[in-house]
């Protein structure tokens, strides 16, 4: 994406997606199953969280602005990396958030 530069700020076990300073996706290298936190526009975040079972409150983050995403199979891929495209372009500034 973009600008979106790679990190590992909180240690080792947590890499870092930031675009313009500002982080837009966490993922713990150790969690098994695979999970994420994205940023989340806030009705959209409920919505998203009501209907699928793999999306949860953000993880040690601002569950009203804050999606973690489990990789369990609930969610295909498009539909995985439209979660990560919203949050990119909610941090970045781009007006509409679409799919890949």
């Amino acid at each position: 994406m973009p600008g979106a530069e790679e990190s590992f700020p909180f240690g080792e076990e947590t890499l870092v997606f930031k675009v313009k300073g500002k982080i837009f996706m966490l993922m713990g290298l150790e969690s098994d199953p695979l999970q994420f936190n994205v940023k989340c526009d806030p009705d959209k975040a409920i919505e998203l969280r009501d209907s699928y079972s793999n999306v949860l409150p953000g993880y040690h983050m601002n569950k009203k602005h804050w999606n973690s995403v489990v990789v369990d199979g609930t969610m295909n891929g498009k539909q995985i990396k439209q979660q990560i495209d919203h949050s990119y372009q909610l941090v970045a500034g781009s007006k509409k958030a679409s799919g890949r």
